[in-house]
């Protein structure tokens, strides 16, 4: 079974937007999909056959103080407004087809990270309803969102456990896979400051997690190395912005050559894309 994995990175995503768009346009659905933070809330729109809706919510509301500004902080304790984000816009504004998303016939894994334990919560396309509470959680990086109640449990951005889940694609039969990265080739994960200061602030409630912040960047960096591995044996295709993009970036523009890099990459390699089918 060939499948399809998006990694996250807030508004570095806009590039797999691109290649989630081209794949459509050319008739291209895997029949497993897994993202990670941003790249779960996009791929959303893929599985929902919706080309061109992650491009227009990004262009219509990145500089929407409501989206995303200072002032959120005071209502939600969040950089991001979270009703507006995760229901106003998907409900109302730019309308998020839930009746195709639901007749997808694969399986959609949706990474996130159990606040209490560390470790990787996966969803499915089944735990997906009108609130989207599974997208807010995988996109729920401390210090930008608090944790994220669903049932009796809380999570944050699925990005601390599990966030570039190519383990989890192979566990579940992938023999061929689409790898969606939003770094440049050369990217190597360190351990910044502002994640020794994230993890000091979340350390009392949630030490497991506390923890994963400061070694996440292990994880990433032995991931991207099974990429690199699937890669050179012929059973992946990476496809990756050829520059860095901020991952807060505010200048449209910039997002918009951003997603069509990501569109034309994948127009560019569709032979090599579909002989992982």
């Amino acid at each position: 079974m060939p499948g399809v994995l998006f990694e996250g990175g807030s508004f570095r995503a806009v590039f797999s937007c691109g290649v989630m768009d081209a794949l459509l346009d050319n008739d291209i659905m895997f029949p497993y999909c897994i993202g990670v933070s941003a790249g779960a809330a996009n791929s959303a729109s893929y599985i929902s056959k919706q080309s061109g809706r992650n491009i227009q919510v990004y262009v219509n509301y990145r500089n929407d103080k409501r989206y995303i500004g200072k002032r959120n902080f005071f209502k939600e304790k969040s950089l991001f407004g979270i009703d507006f984000v995760f229901r106003k816009v998907p409900n109302e504004l730019i309308k998020f087809d839930l009746d195709t998303f639901r007749q997808y016939d694969g399986k959609f894994v949706v990474v996130a990270t159990d606040a209490k334990t560390g470790k990787p919560r996966y969803f499915g396309k089944e735990d997906v309803n009108e609130k989207f509470e599974v997208f807010n959680a995988t996109c729920a990086l401390p210090g930008a969102f608090p944790a994220v109640k669903i049932a009796d449990g809380s999570y944050y951005d699925g990005g601390l456990a599990n966030p570039i889940p190519i383990d989890k694609c192979l566990e579940d039969g992938n023999e061929k896979i689409l790898i969606v990265l939003t770094q440049p080739e050369g990217y190597k994960k360190e351990c910044l400051p502002k994640d020794r200061h994230i993890a000091r602030v979340i350390r009392h409630k949630y030490p497991a997690t506390a923890e994963r912040i400061l070694h996440r960047y292990k994880k990433y960096n032995e991931s991207l190395e099974t990429c690199r591995q699937l890669e050179s044996e012929g059973k992946a295709v990476i496809l990756r912005p050829a520059h860095k993009l901020e991952s807060l970036e505010s200048d449209v523009s910039k997002l918009k050559q951003t997603y069509k890099q990501g569109y034309n990459l994948t127009v560019k390699k569709l032979d090599e894309i579909k002989a992982l089918f």
